[in-house]
Parts: C-alpha cells; sequence; structure tokens
C-alpha cells in the first residue's frame, strides 16, 4: 500500500464575506502550495472547518482541490469524517468516485466509540465504501475527546481492514507516536500534525506532516524536512527552532483559525475571508499586534 509522504498543507476554506464557500481561488491556492514546497493537501479538515461545512459544500470543495491539485500535487487527501455514519459513508462514496489518493476518517465526537474495537467496526464500515481507496485515521483527541492508543488500534485496524493505510497523528504523545512508527512505519503512513514538533515526529520515523502553518510557511519546514532526509538533526533543530519562535508567538496572540488565516492571507495573498460560525473573524486590533509581533522575529522574511 502506498505510503503517503512530506510536507502536506491543511488548506484553509477560502470563504465570501457572507460566509459561502469560494472554490474559485483553490486554483491559485495550489500554486502558492507548489511555490511553498509542499507536494501535498489534507481537505476539508479542521484547518479547513471541514465539520462545519454542508455536505454539498465539502463535495464541491473535494472536487475543487482534485482538480485542481491533479499533476501538481503529490497526493490529495480528503478528510470525510462527520458524527453521522451514513454522512460519512456518504463522502466515502464521493471521494471514491472523483479519484482520491485517500480518505481521513475523524471518530463521532457527541456518542463516542466506547473502545478501539468499536471504533474500529465503525471505521470498517466506512471504508467498505470506497474499497479501493487508502483509509487514514484522524487522531486529534484534543477536538474529539476520543483518545486512545494509536497502537493499539493500527494493531486491530490492520487486521480487521484491508485499506487501512495509517495515521493523522495530531496529539502530543510521542511515545505512543514512537511504537506506531516502530512497528508499522515501514509499511504505513504516519503524517505528524502538531508543527511545533516536526523534528520529533521525523525522527521517530513518521512519513510526513499535516499542518496549516505548511500554508504560508511551507518553506521553512521544508528545510527542516530536508535536514532530517540528509542525516543532519542539528541543522534540522535549528529551522525547527525558528518555526517555533514564531509559532510561540501565534499562540501567545491565539492561534484560532480566523488569525491563522489572516496570516496566510497575509503572506500568500490570497483571499481566504472568515471562518464560519461560531468561529469568529480575527480584529483589525489582533491582526495589527500579531503581524507586529512577527515582523519584530523577522517572520515575514523567513518565510519568503
Amino acid at each position: 500500500m502506498k505510503i503517503f509522504e512530506g510536507l502536506v498543507a491543511a488548506p484553509f476554506t477560502p470563504m465570501h464575506a457572507d460566509g459561502t464557500i469560494n472554490p474559485d481561488v483553490v486554483d491559485r491556492y495550489v500554486d502558492v502550495l507548489v511555490e511553498q514546497g509542499v507536494n501535498g493537501a489534507f481537505a476539508n479538515g479542521s484547518t479547513g472547518e471541514g465539520i462545519s461545512l454542508t455536505l454539498d459544500e465539502r463535495k464541491k470543495m473535494a472536487e475543487k482541490w482534485m482538480s485542481a491539485g491533479k499533476g501538481k500535487l503529490d497526493h490529495v487527501i480528503i478528510h470525510i469524517g462527520t458524527n453521522n455514519l451514513q454522512e460519512t459513508k456518504e463522502l466515502a462514496r464521493h471521494a471514491a468516485s472523483i479519484g482520491a489518493d485517500a480518505i481521513s476518517v475523524l471518530p463521532p465526537s457527541y456518542f463516542k466509540p466506547p473502545t478501539v474495537s468499536a471504533l474500529v467496526t465503525y471505521l470498517a464500515g466506512v471504508a467498505g465504501e470506497a474499497p479501493d481507496v487508502p483509509m487514514l485515521y484522524y487522531h486529534i483527541p484534543e477536538m474529539t475527546g476520543v483518545d486512545f492508543s494509536m497502537i493499539d488500534l493500527m494493531e486491530e485496524a490492520s487486521k480487521k481492514i484491508p485499506t487501512f493505510a495509517g495515521l493523522k497523528f495530531t496529539a502530543l504523545r510521542m511515545d505512543d507516536f514512537g511504537l506506531c512508527a516502530e512497528k508499522f512505519g515501514d509499511r504505513m503512513t504516519l503524517l505528524y500534525g502538531k508543527d511545533e514538533q516536526l523534528v520529533c515526529a521525523l525522527a521517530l520515523g513518521g512519513s510526513g506532516a499535516v499542518g496549516s502553518t505548511y500554508n504560508y510557511a511551507g518553506k521553512l519546514n521544508r528545510k527542516i524536512m530536508a535536514a532530517i532526509k540528509s542525516g543532519n538533526l542539528n541543522q534540522a533543530v535549528q529551522y525547527q527552532f525558528k518555526a517555533q519562535r514564531f509559532l510561540q508567538c501565534m499562540f501567545r496572540h491565539g492561534l484560532t483559525i480566523g488569525l491563522n488565516k489572516s496570516v496566510a492571507e497575509r503572506v500568500t495573498g490570497i483571499p481566504l475571508g472568515p471562518p464560519r460560525l461560531p468561529l469568529l473573524p480575527a480584529s483589525e486590533e489582533k491582526k495589527t499586534a500579531l503581524f507586529k509581533d512577527l515582523e519584530s522575529i523577522g517572520f515575514f522574511d523567513c518565510v519568503k
């Protein structure tokens, strides 16, 4: 089974001022990602506010990312998770029909699976709707509240789901991630989702990474990946320190989708619009303060 590697952007969903989706800018968006050194996209995920989109909107965005990314990105992964099994299955069938390179699935987060086995059974039901498409489980417990050991899930899912291809692992448990990499890293995808710990994940054997800041800081993070690949850990750490400095600045101001979108707009020039309620757009005061701090640490020069 294909292992998905490299730097994968978690793209924002472009919106008009009235909150409707704006897929027309995705062609330009893909060109910016390629220029940033990104080789994949993870569409309709957390950064893309996928859970806040309607099924029709998610399908339209998935279709646009697939058509725009064809021949330019190595892979486009479509997130299809919902709180409703039938809707998740519908999105799985749709992703398969448009030629998605992989699908990724969040667990239900209201009625949560009580055990790993229950979650694997749920995932198997989804995977059956797209029998020729690799499936990645999307582990982000701080958002879903579902926090099983991923080595346990990988061991069971790999035996029961023919298309199970690995994880998008967005959590701080590097011990769990390391166990997954030790046992499955040579044959499954392990994409890490915490931008501030990219070096750690790659050093443990991760195949790549998915992140929101790769939308506009891909060049910097590409240097981290290249240094790790060449065996120069010290150089990779120095680049990671640079990334951590700007991420610390972002966290200090509150790393909301609205504020993150505003930084991406500033760097890329792509009109991304506001986030969708209940999320709020960044105020002009917030943006001015953040941009001033980012300028003081040389961030905007660093990502050119």
